[in-house]
């Protein structure tokens, strides 16, 4: 019965009907009853309390006043028209306001008879009034609607036309209790519930639209958030089950001459402890039949395209091939160069497809890659064509895997009969919680320190104020040699803007920085792809001092000779965007130095930005604050913001709630890991309902 009621379609609900029904969902998203008692309240305001009108001070930011309606008057002009009631009790007078929904209020509202108004009181003309005050009938007025906390949820101007502003959701949930409450089905067993001292659910979804006490409030958050993020924690795991039962991967038990002869002869640096610990994490996953999945996380710089290589020599010390799939055209010339310098003299052979490759060449390619004299195929996503074809695909390797959709990764398994193995590379370090929650079906691996010689990167916060004394400093470094960077924002809502400032940083640089002595590459977006290539290469190579650019720059290019890194407008980028653009410098041996330029106005949240940039050059760290200042839908990118429709729990607050629900998740599993015991039998019917409805979003691979 339960499970029918809340499928209930919403129109069937006390006081919605088929016209709010369709408001409701084209705003909301809500259909059933299930939709409508999972919208929660975002925030609770005191009702406990009257105030007299004699009463309203400056420091009250919200007031609830019981009196009686007087005179209602419209004034002003059609379209700047606004409605004022005269609102009264027995120690004076104010008046109430409406800009909008001024005909919906005229028919409602009843002079001389008495109501309860809630709202914000403010002075205008040295007279208080409240605009858009919640006005209901004192005689309609329900206890249970005003207890000590009120839900506040979130309408829309079309919901609230229809009546259906915050308190008119509210009363809609108080019907919704009288028919649903008690009946929705516990998901949960009752050894957890016991062990974790929860909340019961019908319980929980009382208390949380109409809390008791904030006590009470408490415990019910609690539970629904836990709830809500061992489901999500379950349906991961059991994935990383289903995986490790049933497909099987290419077993590589051989270390041999390549692996040992690279390692012994032509390693250029010192491993660092990280780098081999890593490496021996995915020796043992390809080793053990299943498939490795593995996130492969490192600072800019850490080495991780070091690894990937070492990796792609024990697949061909087990007679594998192996693809590493870049998302620019930059990148994987740039990984095929220093790859090809490495391997220079060893017998591994390795070919280069993007999609500028000539017609001539792109057939010796597929030639060579089937025949099996192909070793390594670096590319771009060319290499998800289906006329390239490898004779034995071992390993995959996936460079800044955000820049590629779920569809594209998963062409790259169907090039082998058997599965190959998959390593996921990113340089955007992602905080613990949300690694957990995007990738928690991998197995996830941290290079977490840098290699040795390398010096931290200083980073100095100055205003648009100093911009002489910045090119000063530009031109001493380019005195000694080196090579600078300015970079300025490009947001897609302000391309017209970001241009004009482009073009204008552009030439306030060429005068201080004049032809011949001086020479200046500039890329951006509306470049054609061959001429951006051509001012890259003529700043890669040296030829320019200076390289004057939008975001393009963000992932890979290496030039060791750039020591400075000036970010235009910095207040407009993200922390991690901010920390990647950094990574652009201090490649060689000597300082480098990031300058961050804003406008004296900052946001609150800008300062602390700035702050966090110049404290620190750790990239988790960062990552952490950027999840804590913009949340978790932000940090991903809206692309991805589907992967974390969460309802009340908050990845940047709740990572205590997170790690317990894992840990029990995977103690459940560890078990059952079909979830077929009877004990589990809640746990088993909730977990199907929402896998048939929520959108697979994690497949990695």
């Amino acid at each position: 019965m339960a499970g029918h009621l809340q499928d209930t379609p919403i129109e069937f609900l006390k006081g919605v009907g088929p016209k709010r029904a369709s408001t409701l969902t084209a705003e909301m998203g809500i259909r059933t009853f299930a939709d409508l008692l999972f919208q929660y309240p975002f925030r609770y305001i005191d009702r406990s309390q009257f105030h007299k009108v004699s009463e309203i001070q400056n420091d009250l930011a919200y007031i609830q006043l019981r009196g009686r309606i007087g005179r209602l008057e419209k004034i002003g002009a059609k379209r700047a028209s606004r409605l004022v009631a005269e609102f009264y009790d027995d120690s004076g007078r104010i008046e109430l306001v409406w800009f909008k929904g001024i005909s919906w209020v005229e028919r409602s509202v009843n002079a001389g008879e008495e109501y309860i108004v809630f709202g914000k009181p403010s002075q205008f003309k040295g007279k208080w009034n409240i605009a858009h005050p919640e006005l209901e009938k004192a005689s309609e007025h329900s206890v249970a609607l005003n207890s000590q906390l009120q839900p506040v949820y979130h309408s829309s101007e079309k919901l609230t036309a229809q009546g259906l502003h915050s308190k008119g959701i509210a009363r809609l949930q108080w019907a919704l209790q009288e028919q649903v409450g008690g009946k929705m089905p516990e998901n949960l067993t009752p050894t957890l519930i016991q062990d974790l001292r929860l909340m019961p659910r019908n319980a929980a979804l009382r208390e949380v639209h109409f809390p008791s006490n904030p006590n009470t409030l408490q415990k019910a958050v609690f539970r629904l958030k836990f709830e809500e993020l061992f489901f999500v924690q379950l349906q991961l795991l059991r994935m990383q089950v289903v995986r490790n039962q049933k497909i099987r991967g290419v077993v590589f038990g051989e270390i041999g001459e390549h692996f040992n002869q690279f390692y012994a002869e032509k390693l250029p640096f010192e491993l660092t402890g990280a780098q081999k610990r890593v490496i021996k994490e995915i020796r043992r996953d390809m080793g053990s039949g299943r498939q490795m999945n593995r996130l492969l996380q490192g600072d800019v710089g850490s080495g991780k395209t070091m690894v990937a290589l070492m990796v792609c020599l024990i697949a061909l010390d087990n007679g594998y091939q192996s693809a590493l799939m870049a998302p620019t055209e930059i990148l994987a010339i740039q990984h095929f160069e220093s790859i090809s310098g490495y391997l220079d003299g060893t017998g591994m052979q390795v070919g280069l497809l993007t999609g500028s490759t000539k017609e001539a060449q792109r057939k010796r390619l597929h030639a060579r890659l089937e025949s099996g004299e192909l070793h390594l195929l670096i590319g771009t996503h060319a290499l998800l064509e289906d006329r390239v074809q490898f004779q034995q695909l071992g390993l995959v390797v996936i460079d800044e895997q955000h820049r590629f959709g779920v569809a594209q990764r998963s062409r790259m398994w169907r090039k082998n009969k058997i599965p190959p193995h998959v390593l996921v590379m990113t340089a955007t370090p992602i905080p613990r919680t949300l690694a957990m929650t995007l990738y928690g079906d991998l197995d996830v691996s941290v290079i977490d320190e840098l290699p040795p010689g390398r010096k931290p990167i200083r980073t100095v916060h100055r205003y648009d104020s100093s911009r002489l004394k910045v090119f000063g400093f530009m031109h001493e470094e380019i005195a000694k040699g080196r090579q600078v960077y300015v970079v300025y924002p490009l947001i897609k809502e302000s391309e017209k803007l970001d241009y004009k400032d482009l073009m204008d940083g552009y030439e306030s640089i060429s005068r201080a920085f004049p032809l011949p002595d001086f020479r200046i590459s500039i890329v951006h977006g509306k470049m054609k792809p061959a001429d951006k290539e051509a001012e890259m290469e003529r700043f890669a190579s040296g030829h320019a001092q200076i390289l004057v650019a939008t975001t393009v720059i963000e992932v890979g290019v290496n030039v060791p000779n750039a020591s400075v890194m000036v970010i235009e407008s910095a207040e407009r980028f993200g922390l991690s965007q901010l920390h990647q653009l950094r990574g652009r410098v201090g490649r060689g041996a000597e300082q480098s130095f990031c300058i961050l330029m804003t406008g004296v106005k900052l946001s609150n949240e800008g300062r602390q930005r700035m702050e966090i940039m110049c404290r620190s050059n750790d990239g988790f760290e960062i990552a952490e604050e950027d999840l804590r200042l913009r949340g978790p839908g932000n940090l991903m990118g809206t692309q991805q913001s589907g992967l974390l429709d969460l309802t009340i729990a908050d990845l940047s607050k709740d990572n205590q709630i997170l790690g317990l629900a894992r840990e029990q998740a995977a103690k459940v599993l560890e078990n059952d890991p079909n979830l077929m015991a009877p004990e589990h039998q809640a746990i088993r019917e909730h977990y199907d309902k929402m896998v048939r409805t929520r959108t697979n979003w994690s497949r990695i691979s």
